[in-house]
Parts: C-alpha cells; sequence; structure tokens
C-alpha cells in the first residue's frame, strides 16, 4: 500500500483527514517577499518552512486516502465502522494481490459485513457465501441492508451439493473456516471446498475469529486447495509437517501413532500477509463476560441410574438397554443423565428428568433468555418446560419475546444472541472452543457485560469439564477416568 501517515490511536478517519490537512496546511503557509531592484523587482512566496517534498507527497497522498476511507463509511443503509473501513480498503488489495484472504477478526468485530465491503469493493459478481445453517437468516439481512452490486448466494457446509453448477463463482467466502482444519486426512468439509476452488478459480475470503484454536497444523487444509496460498509447494499434509510440524509420538490402546499437533508458529508468519487481525479492544468493545453456576439437585430416580450404570455398566428395561461397556461410553451416558436425557443401545432417546429445564424456566422467569444446550433431546426436555414460550429460529427470537434454545456446537459460531438478556447453559460441552466461542454470543460494543450462567446438576460431572475447558484444554476420557470412572464415591 502507498505510504500514508499512520492513524493516530482512537482517530477516526475523518480526524485522520482533518489531521493531515491541517499538516499540509501549516508546512505550505508562505509569505510575499519583493526580490531584484528597479524594473526587475517582482513580489515571490516564500514558504515560512522547510520544504521536503517526500513529506508533502506524503500528505498529499494521506489527504486523498483518509477522504476515499471516509467517504466509503456510508454504502447502503449501512455506516461501517472506521476499523471495518480500513480492513475492506486493505483486505481488497491483499485479495486483488494474492488471489486470497483470511479475516481473523474476532467475534463481533463485524467479519460478515467487512466480508461482503471486500466484495463489493473489488468489482464482484457471483459471490458464494458458505457458513451454518444458524447464521444463514443474519447474512442474508447484511447483504439486504448493504445493496450491494453483486449477487449473493448463502448456503451451508452440508448443503455445497445443490448449488447451482451453471454459476462462474468470482469469488468464495467461507465463514467460520477452522471448521475446514481437520488434520491428518482432510474433512468431507474441506474437500467439497477445495473442489468448488479447483472448479471455478475464484477469489476466496476464509473468516474465523479463531484460524487455529487447538493447534497451528489446523491451517493445512483451510487453505491447501486455495492456488497461492504459502504452503503449495507441499503435496500433502505429511510433506507439510516435514517442515512446519514438530511430529511426536503418542500411545492409544497400547500401539504408538503420530501427534501432528503439534504446529510451529512459522505457520502463522508464513500465513502473515495474507491475514488480517483484528480483536475485540481494537475495535473498543469493553464487554466483560461474568459466569456464575447453578446447582439443581436432579430426581432420585437420576441419581440411582448413574450409580447402578458406574458399578453394573448397563441397565436393562422391557423394551430398551442402557449399555456403557467401555469407558467411552459410560462417560457419555453419565453426561446424559446428569441433565435428564438418555440415548439408548437402539438408538432411541427419552426425557427422564426435567427437573433442569423447570429450574431455568423459574430462575429467569420474565427475562429473554438464549439457552444452549449439548444433547439433541435436551431440546425436547425444554420444550416441555416451556412450551411455545421457546424457539430454536434466530428470526423468531430476535421479533419476539421468546426464547430461543441451541445445540451448542451449531450454535457457538457465526450468530449473534445480543437481544438476550442472559445466556444459560442446560448443560456443557467437552470443547474448550464450544465453551470460549458460544458463551461470548451476546457480546456488542455497547453492551458493558454479558451475564452467562451454567446450570450443573449437584455431585454431577458437568463441573469436572467446566474445570477443563476454563482452562483451555478439552475434556478426555482421561479426564474422566480420573475424575469419576475411577472415583471411590457415589452420587
Amino acid at each position: 500500500m502507498t505510504e500514508v501517515v499512520t492513524r493516530i490511536p482512537a482517530y477516526s478517519n475523518e480526524s485522520m483527514l482533518h489531521y493531515c490537512e491541517t499538516l499540509l496546511s501549516i508546512l505550505s503557509r508562505s509569505y510575499d517577499t519583493k526580490v531584484g531592484r528597479g524594473k526587475k523587482a517582482e513580489v515571490i512566496k516564500v514558504f515560512k518552512h522547510k520544504q521536503d517534498k517526500e513529506v508533502v507527497d506524503k500528505l498529499v497522498r494521506s489527504i486523498e486516502h483518509y477522504d476515499k476511507l471516509n467517504q466509503m463509511k456510508n454504502k447502503g443503509g449501512v455506516t461501517f465502522r472506521d476499523y471495518q473501513v480500513d480492513i475492506i480498503e486493505n483486505g481488497s488489495q491483499i485479495l486483488i494481490e494474492h488471489g486470497f484472504l483470511y479475516l481473523a477478526m474476532e467475534v463481533r468485530t463485524g467479519k460478515t459485513l467487512t466480508s461482503l465491503g471486500i466484495a463489493d469493493k473489488i468489482g464482484s459478481g457471483d459471490v458464494l457465501f458458505i457458513t451454518k445453517k444458524k447464521a444463514i437468516s443474519s447474512i442474508v439481512a447484511d447483504f439486504d441492508v448493504l445493496k450491494p452490486s453483486f449477487s449473493l448466494c448463502v448456503i451451508n457446509y452440508e448443503s455445497l451439493h445443490t448449488i447451482d453448477p451453471d454459476i462462474n463463482w468470482d469469488l468464495i467466502i467461507c465463514d467460520e473456516a477452522h471448521g475446514m482444519g481437520a488434520f491428518p486426512k482432510p474433512s468431507g468439509r474441506a474437500t467439497m471446498v477445495a473442489q468448488l476452488i479447483r472448479k471455478y478459480r475464484p477469489r476466496v475470503i476464509l473468516l474465523s475469529g479463531t484460524p487455529t484454536p487447538e493447534s497451528y497444523s489446523q491451517m493445512y487444509h483451510q487453505v491447501y486447495a486455495i492456488p497461492n496460498n504459502p504452503f503449495k509447494e507441499f503435496a500433502s499434509f505429511y510433506r507439510f509437517c516435514d517442515k512446519y510440524v514438530n511430529i511426536k509420538q503418542k500411545k492409544i490402546n497400547s500401539l504408538f501413532i503420530n501427534d501432528y499437533s503439534h504446529g510451529l508458529e512459522s505457520i502463522i508468519k508464513e500465513m502473515a500477509p495474507y491475514t488480517i487481525n483484528y480483536t475485540q479492544a481494537e475495535a473498543g468493545f469493553k464487554s466483560e463476560v461474568k459466569e456464575e453456576v447453578l446447582y439443581v439437585t436432579m430426581k432420585d430416580s437420576t441419581y440411582n441410574m448413574i450409580r447402578r450404570l458406574k458399578r453394573d455398566l448397563v441397565i436393562e428395561g422391557k423394551e430398551e438397554t442402557i449399555l456403557a461397556d467401555t469407558a467411552v461410553k459410560l462417560m457419555m451416558k453419565v453426561h446424559q443423565l446428569c441433565s435428564g436425557t438418555i440415548k439408548f443401545e437402539s438408538g432411541n432417546s427419552m426425557v427422564l428428568d426435567t427437573t433442569k429445564a423447570e429450574f431455568i424456566k423459574q430462575k429467569f422467569y420474565g427475562s429473554k433468555i438464549g439457552i444452549f444446550y449439548k444433547f439433541k433431546e435436551e431440546y425436547n426436555a425444554l420444550k416441555q418446560v416451556f412450551g411455545d414460550d421457546l424457539t430454536s429460529e434466530l428470526s423468531v427470537f430476535e421479533d419476539t419475546e421468546k426464547n430461543i434454545a441451541l445445540q451448542i456446537v451449531s450454535g457457538r459460531e457465526g450468530i449473534s444472541l445480543r437481544d438476550a438478556d442472559y445466556l444459560v447453559y442446560y448443560n456443557i460441552d467437552f470443547s474448550a472452543t464450544s465453551y470460549w466461542q458460544s458463551k461470548d454470543r451476546m457480546t456488542t460494543k455497547d453492551r458493558l457485560e454479558n451475564q452467562v450462567y451454567w446450570v450443573f446438576s449437584e455431585g454431577g460431572i458437568e463441573p469436572d469439564i467446566y474445570k477443563a475447558v476454563s482452562n483451555k484444554k478439552d475434556y478426555t476420557i482421561n479426564h474422566f477416568k480420573k475424575d469419576f470412572y475411577e472415583s471411590k464415591t457415589n452420587l
């Protein structure tokens, strides 16, 4: 980018424009003076300050730059924040030069709208925006307000096989791109996107607030199909690992296998020319997430089932069976039971105890809440108690006084629950990524405090999971064996 005066912290584009204009005005001040004698005398202008052509040219460029950014601030029905305007300008140049851009913008900083602004600025024609199903409506709403000149198709990753094959996409935007980061083999999602990139040769924008939430190695399959990616010389993930991963070995069931999760920081350095990072702090967010754990006592029958399952590893009924013949199965069944549901060996599931749902309804009566649950049957438990006061659709939640319930994994990314008074967790996920991403769903630039409540069963498994994920570690079977399976105590 052409050199311009660096932005002063907290200065808007308009403020920077006036600042540069003032500097140029001061530097250009002159006075009249008479030189020569007689008929050869003439009046000339003399600058009060020594002129440096490079400085003057830099100020002229800066005035043009910040004036253009200031004019970009309003587009359609949208007013971009100054940092979004800067990112649109810089991101457009990166995208044009390299063919792809990674917007690593933290949640609630507006990366979706910013990416649409970039698409508009570079003159895109047909844009394919790939996201999660729950986020589609909010992206379409942003597009409708922005009123850009391009055509947009918003689709979820699972429906990519249904897109119109005759449209020649010139830009593909991949939301929550870290979801394509599985390794050592590419996920189905990464493979589908790779096929589209190879077919249409589009420009690509990747979006994520957490590009590599668990390992730097997650970057490879996010970009491996993009022609100009910095790792294009490596034909496979394994060859990529030869240079960029400290390969170790780990023991699983008495067998040693390669552990490729120790990616080197040089991976991020290689991505730097294609990446724009932006944090909530830089955007001026001052929101504080306050968490409180609430405990409820479940039914005696629920605790009796957990004790019996722990002792016998099986509960046989007249029609269904609960089987926990491995540590993994026991962990999952105990996790389900602690929140009042169970999935049987047949694949059927059932609500056994609505204590948590009843507690939530009573505790938060009169408030508009967003509820996160883990297992599908937990939604049925909530629906039994809340009835028509509960929805799973974001648009209904935003347009009515109904509460919303979302499964943690599908609701942790790409949506805003800014209309909620509180976030309430019916259960907790084993994933540290789920913990950190989902609890930030209420954050907005103007909101100073987000209140999050965790509803745990007294004596249950949830506090152990919470301890692990809040320390940025996934809860694993090894944790479970230590915390519960090998415990001498009973519920």
